[in-house]
C-alpha cells in the first residue's frame, strides 16, 4: 500500500465506523435509551468533523471518502429520523420529506452516473445547510429526550427549518439535474 493509501485509510475508517454505528444508535433509540443515543449521535458528529479534518490535514482526500462520508451521514440521519418517528418523537410528514429527498438525490445521482459515467460528489450549498439543520434537529430532539432538557419551542422551530431546507434542497437538485439533462440532450 502506498503512503497516500495509508493516509487515506484513517479518515475512511472513521467514516466506516460512523456507518457501522447506525444500527447501534437506531437500536438504542428503539429501546428508549435516549441519553445513550444522544451521546452516540454526538460521537458520530465528532467523527464526521474528525474524518474531514484528517482528510484535509493529511492531504488524504480520496474518491472512496468522497462517497463514504456523505453516505454515512445520510444513513445515520435517516436511521435516527425513522427511529425517532417510530417512537413518536418526530412527525411522520417530516420523516417522509427527509427520506424522499434523500432517495431523490440518490436516484438522480445514479441516473446521472449511468448516463454520463462522470458523477462527481459536489453537494450544493443548500444541501450542506440542510444537512446541518437535520443534524442539529436530531441532536436537539435526542438531547431533550435523553438529557431531559426542554428548550421552549426550539425543536418545533428547528423541525420547520428542516422541512424548509429539505424542500428547497430537493428542488435545487431537481433544477440542477434538469438543466444537465437538457444540456446533454442538446449535445446529442
Amino acid at each position: 500500500m502506498s503512503i497516500h493509501g495509508l493516509r487515506t485509510l484513517l479518515p475512511n475508517l472513521i467514516s466506516l465506523a460512523r456507518l457501522l454505528a447506525v444500527p447501534v444508535v437506531v437500536y438504542v433509540i428503539l429501546q428508549g435509551h435516549y441519553a445513550l443515543a444522544f451521546w452516540i449521535f454526538v460521537a458520530a458528529g465528532v467523527s464526521d468533523a474528525l474524518d474531514g479534518f484528517l482528510a484535509k490535514r493529511l492531504d488524504a482526500v480520496s474518491e472512496i471518502g468522497a462517497y463514504l462520508d456523505p453516505l454515512a451521514d445520510k444513513v445515520l440521519l435517516v436511521g435516527v429520523y425513522v427511529a425517532l418517528n417510530r417512537m413518536d418523537h418526530i412527525a411522520t410528514w417530516l420523516v417522509f420529506l427527509v427520506v424522499f429527498r434523500d432517495f431523490l438525490i440518490i436516484g438522480g445521482a445514479i441516473l446521472y452516473h449511468t448516463l454520463t459515467q462522470s458523477l462527481k460528489m459536489d453537494p450544493l450549498f443548500i444541501s450542506k445547510v440542510n444537512t446541518v439543520t437535520q443534524i442539529t434537529f436530531a441532536g436537539v430532539v435526542l438531547g431533550e429526550l435523553g438529557l431531559e432538557v426542554r428548550i421552549s419551542y426550539l425543536s418545533e422551530v428547528l423541525g420547520y427549518i428542516v422541512a424548509l431546507t429539505t424542500f428547497v434542497s430537493g428542488a435545487a437538485y431537481i433544477y440542477k439535474w434538469g438543466r444537465l439533462a437538457v444540456s446533454m440532450e442538446r449535445e446529442r
